[in-house]
């Protein structure tokens, strides 16, 4: 993928529009000091580069009953191409399970998951135990969120 070199403005649209994407076309451009057609063009380059990947709405989880918050760390001694295939795919699609990320140090993979209370978890970890032959599945779950934010960092 190649990096598009991004000005000022596009930064200061890029971060409009993660704060808010539901902004009108002319508040984006009045913003960021340009015509509407010339931020939609600006915004069409960002899509085509890959930046900008989609427009979503973000949910409350308190008030779904999405309370408990937990970070499954996972270990395993198989480490084929064909296992981590299969392995992946079936761990994505638990809906529980809302990053994946496979990680250097001690542990292989890193789930974060979240459920309304333990139980459910723990319908979720024999959910993941039954995916792979796994040597260590330990969780800890969040007391607190003390941040939260979907916005990448622009000043780079």
């Amino acid at each position: 993928m190649q990096r598009i070199n991004l000005d000022q403005i596009d930064k200061r649209l890029l971060g409009r529009l993660q704060h808010d994407a539901s902004e009108t076309m002319n508040d984006l451009a009045d913003a960021v000091a340009l015509s509407p057609t010339a931020c939609w063009r600006r915004i069409q380059r960002l899509k085509d580069g890959d930046i900008l990947l989609r427009r979503v709405h973000l949910l409350s989880q308190e008030a779904l009953g999405l309370s408990l918050t937990g970070f499954v760390m996972l270990k395993t001694n198989n480490h084929s191409e064909a296992w981590l295939e299969r392995f992946s795919k079936e761990i994505a699609a638990l809906p529980a399970v809302v990053e994946f990320h496979r990680m250097t140090g001690e542990i292989d993979y890193l789930l974060k998951i979240v459920a309304p209370d333990l139980s459910a978890y723990n319908q979720i970890y024999r959910a993941i135990i039954r995916v792979a032959d796994l040597t260590d599945v330990s969780a800890t779950f969040s007391m607190e969120q003390l941040k939260f934010t979907t916005e990448l960092p622009l000043d780079f």
